[in-house]
């Protein structure tokens, strides 16, 4: 790694910003005796070193551009873009070559690619020089504006294209969605070139990917359209072919305009005028910035809750937005046009982190943070300071109640010794609960105690209802019952009895059974636990008070048990009537773990299923509404649909809003009756598509999907496209479908075997060093013996305080810590996974 020297900087010089990395880009001449004049254009990579504060060299490069001595290279422009191909941000060059005689101009489009090689992209030839208004764009892709006429190229594109249409007052831009694309927005030139359905005198907008005509209106109002010096495009959606989006635009009267829907929504003034560039600074937590520059060398950052300017500067040279830090959140870096431009800069996100080099105290001119801000700390420690008046309420009554117990005791002791009868207070008077209850009880319980060796009587399952669907060539059976949380239940499952005729022997319809979870005493709602084969419903059967055994919420669970079956072999008959039987296992007694599950068949009901009557209907067709109904088709879903969970990890960066994206794509709806699944395209039972993400950090997910394999490959090669290039997908595989809770109770159960193993295993030298010194009791009837009893008890003494504080061996001692550590670091997982799904 080196250093920076001023001599690697000249007139034709630009930087751009990559990955937390900065990129410049310089042409350089000189002469060889083999090949004469050679134009190269190169390239260096730096990357920012905090505790030096100092920009160091990574990695450079070079490719030659001419060897020719007439020939005039010069870099055009330079950004980094999205590549479609490789589904990454590149960095992308423009450079221009031009003969000193001659009328033609070479332009070449180079990609640096991660290998730190320049490879050229796009090369075509003008009759002009490109001036000031070029971009490149997404694909990458090429436009420029020549004699009020609009030209783009592309890899795609083969060769140079003209706009079909002329517009004047044109603006360039790219809309943030998942199938890219630019558009060059303006002001109609000639209104018969437009389609008959377009009104006139509107803003015209042109997608040049797919040479379609569109209402700019929806991006910038027509007022707007000739004072706009630079627009961002914060968001954008299609709904019903209809354009949203969210769009900021800085204008020539000093404004700062956010626009929804091509209607303003706030303003702010800047502080300069020339606006040339805004970029978005996202500093986590703190917020979101706007960064204006302008050609005159200001920059100001805005805040986008407030629309305030929270800062401004002068003298800047060019600014850019990154994590230089790599800390997760992105920064400002402002460079001052001071001989050698990266030997004097400011990287801030004015929210903490600041370095600077070079700079003067006045370059940054920063104003107070709104009063906004101090209003939301104030309510936050407010509401702070109410719920601790609260706990210290409660703590106070807690022990108001204690000693009014402890006086009752001390007076039901002094009257019992001086003979006396003690009138006390009921219990519920006190708030308490009484540890036994009346006499009636009493009986109940000893009654109980006595009857122990009786075998229980089994308690059955409440049948709340059921249900089946059709769904393409199957069918779907489903079960809504209430079980008890006191009584184990395990191994449950459905089967499907059928009954052709009054002479055929009744046949088992083969099934797969699915167990889900429902909230009590609320509409059928599944949860994020299910099971295939098991599902087991436990809970402690310790002391219970009577408030809790009132409490049908913490008793019971609502359960729906789900069987899927082929509809095929059940329309042979024509009319088929089936029994739907509930298998579960039972335990005869919750406190003992030894004692084996009982097998129990339950008859459910009754369905009738006729070739005549089988119409698959679509599911899901409301799941904006909460209803049975729908719940009971979200039921049939998961079960049908195939099912793959796959893990999502970013080690570099953070994986972004996941369950936003997933929720802007096309026909994406929320399932009301569980909020927690989306669902895609319910227009076909083909093409419906059930998605769950889990957010478990800012860089780790879990993402289940519900659907068939192809549609689910297409819906990864999209999500590909958001993440970041550095993160990976991996399946999960559940062994027996296992729940967070499971999981979680099976790595504290792992952990706390380890830590007596290890600790067994550090103090095992210790116990075999004081077996040695075990000798014969002495006789304390003589002096000698007294002697000897009283030096073993002081032996004795010393091994009780070696046992207290044991000396062990260091490395074994390391070793035991570094196993604990990895341990607990499982566990901390698996307890954050277990956490966000309850």
């Amino acid at each position: 790694m080196e250093g920076l020297s001023s001599d690697i900087f000249r007139q034709n010089f630009h930087l751009i910003s990559h990955f937390g990395k900065i990129i410049s880009f310089n042409c350089k001449q000189y002469s060889t005796v083999s090949d004469g004049e050679v134009s190269e254009l190169i390239f260096r990579r730096f990357f920012f070193e905090p505790r030096g504060n100092a920009f160091l060299k990574a990695a450079e490069g070079s490719v030659v551009i001419s060897r020719k001595t007439t020939d005039k290279v010069e870099i055009a422009t330079c950004k980094c873009v999205t590549d479609v191909q490789k589904r990454a941000r590149t960095p992308c060059v423009l450079v221009s070559k031009k003969r000193v005689k001659g009328d033609k101009f070479v332009y070449r489009l180079f990609t640096l690619s991660s290998l730190n090689c320049l490879e050229p992209c796009i090369e075509f030839k003008l009759s002009y020089e490109m001036q000031d208004s070029v971009c490149i764009l997404q694909g990458p892709t090429v436009l420029w504006c020549h004699e009020n006429r609009i030209f783009y190229t592309s890899i795609h594109a083969e060769g140079v294209k003209q706009i079909p249409i002329e517009i004047s007052h044109c603006i360039f831009g790219e809309l943030p969605i998942p199938k890219g694309h630019i558009f060059v927005l303006g002001l109609q030139s000639r209104p018969e070139q437009l389609p008959n359905n377009h009104p006139t005198n509107q803003v015209v907008g042109y997608f040049p990917w797919y040479g379609q005509v569109f209402n700019g209106a929806a991006i910038l109002p027509h007022p707007y359209i000739p004072i706009a010096q630079c627009v961002l495009v914060l968001s954008a959606e299609k709904d019903d072919h209809l354009l949203k989006c969210a769009v900021v635009a800085a204008t020539s009267n000093q404004q700062l305009v956010y626009f929804e829907n091509g209607i303003v929504k706030d303003v702010c003034k800047l502080p300069f005028e020339h606006a040339e560039d805004i970029q978005v600074v996202n500093t986590g937590r703190n917020g979101i910035l706007f960064v204006i520059f302008s050609k005159q060398g200001n920059a100001c950052a805005i805040w986008k809750e407030t629309f305030q300017v929270a800062s401004h500067w002068s003298g800047v040279s060019s600014v850019y937005v990154d994590d230089y830090l790599g800390c997760g959140t992105d920064q400002m870096l402002l460079f001052r046009d001071q001989g050698a431009a990266l030997e004097s800069f400011l990287l801030t996100d004015l929210c903490g982190i600041s370095f600077s080099w070079g700079q003067e105290s006045e370059a940054s001119k920063t104003t107070p943070p709104p009063q906004e801000n101090f209003l939301l700390t104030l309510q936050a420690l407010e509401s702070r300071l109410q719920s601790g008046l609260i706990v210290l309420q409660e703590l106070q009554s807690e022990v108001r109640v204690k000693d009014r117990v402890l006086q009752q005791s001390v007076r039901v002791l002094t009257d019992a010794l001086s003979e006396q009868e003690t009138v006390l207070s009921q219990h519920e008077q006190e708030g308490l609960v009484a540890l036994w209850d009346s006499d009636d009880e009493s009986k109940e319980e000893t009654s109980d105690d006595r009857m122990q060796d009786t075998p229980a009587v089994s308690w059955k399952p409440q049948i709340d209802k059921l249900w089946h669907r059709f769904t393409g060539d199957r069918m779907v059976v489903g079960v809504i019952l209430t079980t008890e949380s006191a009584t184990p239940v395990t191994d449950v499952s459905l089967s499907l009895l059928t009954e052709a005729g009054q002479s055929s022997v009744p046949a088992v319809i083969q099934t797969l059974s699915q167990v889900f979870r429902l909230p009590a005493h609320r509409p059928s709602t599944p949860s994020l636990s299910s099971s295939t084969a098991a599902f087991t419903f436990s809970e402690p059967a310790a002391k219970r008070s009577k408030q809790r055994i009132a409490s049908d919420d913490l008793h019971t669970s609502r359960v729906a048990v789900t069987g899927k079956t082929e509809l095929a072999p059940m329309l042979t008959s024509g009319c088929v009537k089936c029994r739907v039987m509930l298998h579960y296992a039972q335990k005869a007694d919750a406190l003992s773990p030894v004692s084996k599950p009982t097998p129990t068949v339950l008859h459910c009901g009754q369905i009738s299923v006729d070739i005549h009557d089988v119409v698959p209907k679509p599911l899901l067709k409301t799941p904006e509404i909460k209803t049975d109904e729908v719940s009971e088709d979200l039921l049939s879903l998961l079960t049908v649909l195939d099912h793959w969970v796959l893990h999502i990890d970013s080690p570099d960066y953070s994986l972004g809003d996941v369950g936003g994206w997933i929720q802007k794509r096309e026909g994406c709806k929320k399932v009301e009756v569980s909020p927690q699944y989306l669902i895609i395209d319910s227009s076909a039972p083909s093409g419906l598509m059930l998605l769950h993400w889990d957010q478990i950090t800012p860089f780790r997910g879990e993402l289940s999907i519900h659907c068939s394999q192809l549609q689910m490959l297409q819906f990864l090669d999209s999500l590909l496209a958001f993440l970041p290039a550095s993160c990976f997908i991996q399946p999960v595989k559940h062994a027996k479908s296992q729940s967070a809770a499971q999981v979680f109770a099976l790595v504290l159960e792992d952990e706390v075997l380890s830590l007596r193993e290890c600790v067994s295993l550090l103090l095992c030298g210790e116990e075999a060093g004081n077996e040695e010194h075990c000798e014969e009791t002495p006789d304390p009837g003589c002096v000698e013996g007294l002697q000897r009893s009283r030096e073993g008890w002081q032996q004795a003494v010393e091994r009780s305080r070696r046992r207290l504080s044991p000396l062990v061996d260091v490395g074994m001692y390391r070793e035991v810590i570094r196993s604990i550590s990895d341990m607990q670091m499982d566990g901390d997982l698996a307890g954050l996974i277990y956490t966000q799904r309850t």
